[in-house]
C-alpha cells in the first residue's frame, strides 16, 4: 500500500508498516487528538485560514469521532500507521475532502507533541490524586495508633522505640515530596507546542495564542526545533514515577515484614490479600509483593527514554515513537499502586497484643541509659561503654536493663542510683525525645498538624 503520495513508487513493505506503526498503543491519544485538532481548527477560520463553514464541518466531524470512539464503535486500521492519520482517515470518510484542510500549518511532529502534553498534563494530576489519597490513608493510620509503640531499626536490628505513628509519618513526608515533584512536570508541561509544524514553523498567519488558550496552557515553546523535539517533561514524569516507586517499594517491604509470623505487627484484610493454591493456611502479602516487584519495570521506563534522547540530532526523529509505551506502562504502573496501598493501608490490622509483648528482651533503652550517665558527667564514649558492658551482663543473666539489679548496674558504674529505671521503660524513651521532628508524642502532634497543614488534608 502507498501512504505518502507522489513522491512513493513501490509499496510499503507489510512488515516495515508492521513495525513503525503506532496505532496500537497511541490510540489512547485520541481524546487528545481531537480536542486538538478541534482547536487547530476554530483558530484556522479565525486567522482566515479556512472558511467558517469548514471549520465548523471539521470540528462537527471530529466530535462525532469522538462520540463513536467513546462508544467504542470506531474500527482502526494498521495501514494508517498511527493515531493522527486514522483519525485523518476517518474524518475524511465521513464529511469529505475538506477534512484535508485540517492538517494546514501543522505536522504530525508538533501535533504528536500537543498529544502528549495535554495525555501527561491529566496523567500528572490522576497521579497527584493517588498519591494524596495514600497520604490521607498514612495520616488517619497515624492519628488512630499514636498511642502504639514499635521497635525501630537501623541496619534491620532493633535500634530505639518509635511510635508506629511517627513511622508512618515518614512516608507522608515522602509522597509530600513526590507530590511537589508532580506539580514542578505539570509546570514543565504547562506550554504549548502545536505551531511549530515540522521544525521550522509555518509559512502561514496562525494564531499559536489562541490554541494555547483555549487548551489551558500558559506559554508558548518559543522555539519551534525545541518544541517538536523536547521530551524533558516525561523524563521528569518518568522520574517522578520512580521516585514514587521507590518509596512505595519501601513501604511495601515493611508491610511485607511486618504482616510475617515472624513479625506479626499487622494483619492485612483479605480484600488486600491472597491465598495459596497448596496450603490452605497462607495468606499472603502479593498486593505490597507486587508493587515492590513492578518498581524495576517503572525503573526500567525511565532509562529507555534518556537511552532514546541521548543521541538524537534535532529535530524530531522517529526514535520518538519510543516515548510513548515506556511512560504509558509507567503511569498505569503507579496509579493502581498507589490505590492499592491506600486500601491496604486503611483496611490493615494493628495487632496491639503483639507490640506490647515487643520489648520484653529488648535493649532499644541502652541509649537511655547511656544519656543518663552523660547526665551524671559521664563523657559519652565512657558511658557507651559500661552501658555496652551492662547490655553483655543481662545478656548473660538471660534478662534486659531494666532487670538488671542496681547493685549489679552499680559494679560497673557506681554513679547509677535507683531513678535509673525511670529512664528505661519504652514509654519513657519516646516522651523523652521531643526534639522536633523526634517521635515523643509531643513532636508527633506537632509534626501531625505541620503535614496536615502543608498537605491540605483533614
Amino acid at each position: 500500500m502507498k501512504l505518502w503520495g507522489g513522491r512513493f513508487s513501490e509499496d510499503t513493505n507489510q512488515l516495515v508498516l508492521q513495525y513503525t506503526s503506532s496505532i496500537g498503543f497511541d490510540v489512547r491519544l485520541l481524546p487528545y487528538d481531537i480536542r486538538g485538532s478541534i482547536a487547530h481548527a476554530r483558530m484556522l477560520a479565525t486567522s482566515g485560514i479556512i472558511t467558517p463553514e469548514e471549520s465548523r464541518s471539521i470540528i462537527d466531524g471530529l466530535e462525532g469521532i469522538l462520540r463513536d470512539y467513546e462508544a467504542g464503535q470506531v474500527e482502526f486500521r494498521l495501514d494508517d500507521e498511527d493515531v493522527h492519520m486514522n483519525v485523518e482517515r476517518i474524518l475524511t470518510e465521513r464529511i469529505g475532502q475538506v477534512a484535508g484542510k485540517l492538517h494546514t500549518a501543522r505536522s504530525r511532529n508538533d501535533q504528536v507533541a500537543l498529544d502528549m502534553h495535554l495525555w501527561a498534563r491529566d496523567a500528572v494530576k490522576a497521579l497527584i490524586d493517588g498519591v494524596r489519597k495514600l497520604q490521607q490513608a498514612l495520616v488517619e493510620a497515624a492519628e488512630a495508633h499514636l498511642d502504639v509503640i514499635v521497635p525501630g531499626f537501623t541496619h534491620l536490628q532493633r535500634a530505639q522505640p518509635i511510635l508506629l505513628a511517627h513511622h508512618f509519618l515518614a512516608y507522608v513526608w515522602m509522597l509530600l515530596r513526590d507530590e511537589r515533584r508532580l506539580r514542578g512536570v505539570l509546570d514543565e508541561i504547562d506550554q504549548m507546542p502545536l505551531g511549530a509544524a515540522a521544525l521550522a514553523g509555518t509559512t502561514f498567519p496562525i494564531s499559536r495564542e489562541a490554541v494555547a488558550e483555549e487548551l489551558g496552557f500558559s506559554r508558548l515553546y518559543e522555539n519551534s526545533l525545541d518544541a517538536v523535539s523536547d521530551r524533558d517533561y516525561l523524563l521528569g514524569l518518568l522520574f517522578a514515577c520512580a521516585t514514587i516507586m521507590t518509596h512505595l517499594s519501601r513501604l511495601c517491604e515493611e508491610l511485607v515484614l511486618w504482616s510475617s509470623e515472624e513479625f506479626g505487627w499487622i494483619e492485612l484484610s483479605d480484600a488486600y490479600a491472597t491465598g495459596s493454591s497448596i496450603m490452605p493456611q497462607k495468606k499472603n502479602p502479593d498486593v505490597p509483593e507486587l508493587v515492590r516487584g513492578k518498581t524495576g519495570r517503572v525503573y526500567g521506563h525511565l532509562i529507555a527514554l534518556f537511552t532514546v534522547l541521548k543521541g538524537l540530532p534535532l529535530a524530531y526523529n522517529k526514535d520518538l515513537q519510543e516515548d510513548k509505551e515506556g511512560v504509558f506502562d509507567a503511569v498505569d504502573t503507579v496509579l493502581p499502586a498507589l490505590e492499592l496501598l491506600a486500601g491496604s493501608i486503611q483496611t490493615m490490622r494493628i495487632k496491639r497484643d503483639r507490640l506490647a509483648r515487643a520489648f520484653v528482651s529488648d535493649f532499644s533503652n541502652a541509649t537511655d541509659l547511656a544519656d543518663y550517665l552523660v547526665r551524671l558527667g559521664l563523657p559519652f564514649r565512657e558511658a557507651h561503654a559500661v552501658v555496652g558492658q551492662l547490655v553483655s551482663d543481662a545478656i548473660g543473666k538471660g534478662t534486659n536493663l531494666a532487670g538488671l539489679a542496681l547493685t549489679d548496674m552499680q559494679a560497673r558504674c557506681p554513679l547509677i542510683q535507683e531513678d535509673v529505671y525511670d529512664v528505661l521503660p519504652e514509654r519513657a524513651v519516646i516522651e523523652a525525645r521531643a526534639s522536633r521532628g523526634g517521635t515523643a508524642p509531643s513532636a508527633v502532634r506537632l509534626q501531625l498538624a505541620l503535614i496536615k497543614e502543608q498537605c491540605g488534608l483533614s
